[in-house]
């Protein structure tokens, strides 16, 4: 399924990787895993797994510690509900932590209450002089992975083996056992009919069982490592305190391991504090005919990533001793991946935003020089990142792929597409090509096509359309609701989801399941892979069906004659989706009945019941109130055109911001103000003097809004109660204490002057706001990312240098010249047009021709484009 250059994400420290076994005949399985919560030194740590979440915290301990809900209505959370005791297993560990490395900041924390503070000093300071120094990264760029960290990639290895009589048994467990049901786990290295195909992949998680004492040695060790971090940076700015003289010995001898990722991140509360982090389980399985043992077959299964997989379970057939797992541990282990830069959240959020090759190449130039200076006992100087010249380049750094890097044999090379780090593994001698992500986000695991997934389901869907019954959360554009979409709100509002593939590979059906939890992600919302089986069968039935809101991936039929079972069936031989007849009718919340109570004109377009008329239903389709219907011919058109993966999962993300600040705009709307949002526009008033005002998405007018939002509020009061609304609360307030620009809603700004029809002097503001407080790197990212290419870049910015003021030109070309010195605004400035390139060139000999005559104390007139009369003249 994979090709043999394309590494899973998680083949890294940050994910898990675990071996899987067969299914029939003598079967052997081998996994690799890591243990996210130990130190890979000590190797007498187990750590108990289990293929089914813990009883977990319900979703209002959740949300203690996010930001307190603004409803007038208590934020009812949903009550805890059971979960299945697990069994433990675990075949690859490695930490999810990493995986979503947070936002890299020193800010403090912010506050989150309505008084206007200090965290808007930045704004009520005027416009601040541009410093060439601020178009670089305060922060010291890092490997994400450096070179004598403590952790290995992998931390164990686990073989399993199907044997006639007694069933599937665990075999070796390497280097040491661990805790947990072996034969559940067995089981799950075992995928039914494996025994039948030459090769089958598949995937499942394990999630950890941590006792209560382990969370709190944990946390005190978190809030160890952040007090000395915090001291650490105290004394660099000459702060002292009583407990320095003790603890200096002690900072010392952590400083190394502190400096490693001195930025605080999310790292420190994995999956929003809904429990340890998970563990990723990869798997191939063999089957070779052999006449000479029972059954006719030998099927034998390995976890770790594609090519090293087909080589290492070769060898394991050759050989099943616990040497040949010793030989892969090491090769593994030793996979550099130093050289890989670590990028803050905003950069992770431009490169997966972008198609573009070279997006922050600068980046692995730099840490390329940093190693050769380090291996000549160099020192390298930081200097800052000018775009207007190439950086300076060493001998011997290349471009990976290229002629020079070939024939010049050169020991580093810069990727050819820095969406992707190339490293190697060295095993028996064979150097095997590995490609890791550089830019991973939540949701984001293992290797898998949304084209594929839309592809399944729009085909059939289109050929013959199929008519769903009513339900208010999933057919919110009436009976003919895409079924993409119907699969997305079914995500949104959790509920229980089968994927069924009847004679098809278990692979397949996992990576439809992958593919799904990344759809109604879009690397902005968590929750969906911690309750998510890729691949399952029916001796878990009874554990699975107590999962609230599961994705589950099956090979039994069995399945699609029980739909008390699940709420959505996905079929994917068919590409038919089915609503069951059983499930959950959606309640009447407060929120429809506030919406319709408040908003009379537009309550009619409200789908509230399942038993709508069929006229109603087929208006409100047509009207497309959600939008989602052109959304849906946009994909599939972009499809046709034979555009790329990356392109798909931006615009797929650009449809889950959208819902989310839809969402907030219908609880500001209906309940006066939404936990989704963090601000107000008193704040913004305050701190900018009335400059710009408003915040969230942007409508043409008020009807659009009503519309739209009458269109959403099943789906969106369907969503208020589920694990990824709480968790996106969590998120939106963490990531507000490290926003660059916390009074200023960039996002709402450029769509308004994106959607709306300003006036001058209202497009002035806006632009005024742009120029007056987007100067450093960090502001420039963030309004990079509101302006994405795909969404025509720059080009509603740059409207600024025809406006009827000449100010306004002015400040416009000054603004857009910081972000061509940008490291990754160089790339946003290359693709605007012409036009709009020689109308900034002009505006900037103006500029100067204007400095110079103000030198010489003349008057004369000087032109300028788009200006009146009385913008000529100088006096």
């Amino acid at each position: 399924m994979a090709l043999p250059t394309t590494a899973l994400p998680f083949l890294t420290r940050t994910t898990s990787n675990n071996t899987p076994g067969p299914a029939s005949g003598y079967a052997n399985g081998v996994g690799v895993a890591r243990n996210p919560a130990s130190n890979s030194n000590n190797n007498n740590n187990r750590a108990s797994l289990s293929s089914f979440p813990p009883s977990s915290r319900s979703a209002s301990q959740m949300s203690q510690t996010s930001r307190p809900s603004r409803s007038p209505q208590p934020q009812a959370q949903p009550q805890s509900q059971p979960q299945p005791q697990s069994q433990p297993a675990a075949a690859a560990i490695m930490s999810e932590t990493d995986r979503t490395s947070d936002p890299s900041s020193k800010s403090k924390t912010a506050s989150t209450g309505t008084a206007v503070s200090s965290q808007h000093s930045s704004l009520s300071a005027g416009p601040r002089p541009y410093d060439p120094a601020s178009s670089r990264p305060a922060r010291k760029l890092r490997s994400q992975y450096p070179r004598g960290a403590t952790e290995n990639h992998v931390e164990y290895i686990l073989v399993a083996s199907f044997d006639i009589d007694r069933g599937p048994v665990m075999e070796h467990q390497y280097p040491v056992p661990i805790t947990g049901d072996e034969h559940m786990l067995a089981e799950l290295m075992l995928p039914d009919q494996a025994h039948v195909r030459n090769q089958d992949w598949t995937i499942f998680f394990l999630h950890k069982d941590s006792s209560q004492e382990e969370d709190d040695e944990e946390r005190r060790a978190k809030d160890e490592r952040r007090q000395r971090r915090r001291r650490k940076q105290d004394r660099a700015k000459g702060i002292i305190h009583e407990s320095d003289d003790e603890d200096d010995d002690e900072d010392e001898a952590y400083l190394d391991e502190d400096d490693l990722d001195d930025d605080l991140s999310t790292d420190s509360e994995p999956e929003g504090g809904e429990g340890p982090p998970l563990i990723y389980v990869l798997n191939l399985v063999n089957t070779k005919q052999d006449k000479t043992v029972k059954r006719g077959a030998v099927v034998k299964a390995m976890a770790i990533s594609p090519p090293l997989l087909l080589l290492a379970l070769e060898e394991y057939f050759k050989s099943p001793v616990p040497e040949t797992l010793a030989m892969l541990f090491s090769a593994v282990n030793e996979m550099d991946l130093s050289l890989m830069p670590k990028l803050s959240l905003l950069e992770r959020h431009l490169l997966q935003a972008s198609d573009n090759r070279d997006l922050f190449v600068e980046k692995f130039e730099q840490m390329v020089q940093m190693r050769i200076a380090e291996d000549r006992g160099e020192g390298v100087p930081d200097q800052p990142f000018d775009a207007s010249r190439s950086p300076p380049r060493r001998p011997g750094i290349f471009r990976s792929g290229t002629k020079a890097h070939i024939e010049g044999h050169s020991t580093y090379s810069v990727p050819r597409d820095t969406h992707e780090f190339e490293s190697r593994v060295m095993y028996k001698g064979i150097p095997i090509p590995i490609k890791v992500p550089v830019a991973i986000m939540p949701e984001t695991v293992g290797d898998f096509s949304l084209i594929k997934l839309i592809q399944t389901f729009s085909e059939p869907h289109g050929k013959s359309p199929h008519t769903f019954p009513l339900h208010p959360h999933l057919t919110t554009n009436g009976p003919n609701t895409h079924p993409i979409i119907v699969l997305a709100n079914a995500l949104l509002t959790q509920k229980r989801i089968i994927f069924l593939g009847h004679n098809l590979p278990s692979g397949e059906v996992a990576e439809a399941v992958l593919a799904a939890c990344a759809l109604a992600s879009g690397g902005i919302l968590r929750g969906f892979t911690r309750h998510a089986f890729p691949y399952t069968d029916l001796t878990k039935v009874d554990d699975l069906i107590n999962v609230p809101g599961f994705i589950a991936g099956v090979t039994n039929p069995t399945f699609e004659h029980h739909p008390e079972w699940w709420d959505l069936l996905c079929d994917l031989p068919s590409g038919k989706m089915k609503i069951s007849s059983k499930i959950e009718p959606a309640p009447i919340t407060e929120g429809l009945v506030y919406f319709q109570q408040q908003n009379p004109v537009y309550a009619p377009l409200v789908n509230t019941s399942s038993s709508s008329s069929s006229s109603s239903s087929s208006s409100g389709a047509a009207q497309d109130l959600t939008g989602d219907a052109a959304f849906m011919g946009d994909i599939l058109r972009s499809i046709a055109t034979r555009v790329g993966e990356r392109v798909i999962r931006a615009k797929w993300r650009d449809w889950v911001v959208k819902f989310t600040r839809i969402a907030a705009a219908f609880e500001e709307t209906v309940y006066g103000a939404s936990a989704l949002y963090i601000g107000s526009d008193e704040h913004l008033e305050t701190a900018t003097e009335g400059v710009t005002k408003g915040h969230g998405y942007v409508w043409p007018d008020d009807v659009a809004k009503g519309r739209e939002l009458a269109g959403n509020v099943t789906r969106i009061e369907g969503w208020r109660n589920t694990r990824s609304y709480y968790s996106f609360i969590q998120d939106v307030a963490q990531l507000y204490t490290v926003r660059p620009l916390k009074g200023l809603d960039l996002h709402h700004m450029h769509d308004r002057l994106r959607t709306q029809r300003l006036s001058p002097a209202h497009s002035k503001q806006i632009y005024f706001a742009f120029s007056n407080h987007v100067h450093s790197y960090d502001e420039i990212c963030l309004l990079l990312s509101v302006a994405p290419e795909s969404h025509a870049g720059l080009f509603y910015i740059a409207l600024g240098l025809f406006h009827k003021e000449r100010d306004v030109r002015v400040r416009t070309a000054a603004l857009l010249e910081r972000i061509a010195e940008h490291e990754a605004g160089q790339h946003w400035w290359k693709a605007l047009s012409r036009f709009e390139k020689l109308a900034f060139v002009r505006i900037k000999r103006e500029a100067e021709l204007r400095s110079r005559l103000d030198r010489e104390g003349g008057g004369a007139a000087v032109g300028g484009v788009g200006g009146s009369d009385g913008d000529k003249r100088i006096s």
